[in-house]
């Protein structure tokens, strides 16, 4: 599922902007769709440990797929 957001990356990040707001648009780029990317900056951003990270990530996609924001 992720690699939905991978290729759409573009798209979703107004949506990973609204969940993680203190990543920065330079963050985002340097991300571009990647999840463990995303990840790390997660945690660098809010102190997080990896679990957390992963965690909210996980979270994010299954909210994801209840707005139907990723069609599979």
């Amino acid at each position: 599922m992720w690699d939905r957001v991978e290729g759409s990356w573009k798209e979703f990040q107004g949506k990973v902007k609204e969940q993680w707001g203190k990543l920065t648009d330079d963050d985002l780029a340097v991300v571009a769709g990647k999840r463990d990317q995303l990840a790390g900056k997660i945690q660098e951003r809010y102190g997080y440990a990896r679990d957390k990270a992963e965690h909210e990530i996980n979270a994010f996609e299954a909210r994801m797929k209840e707005d139907r924001s990723f069609k599979e």
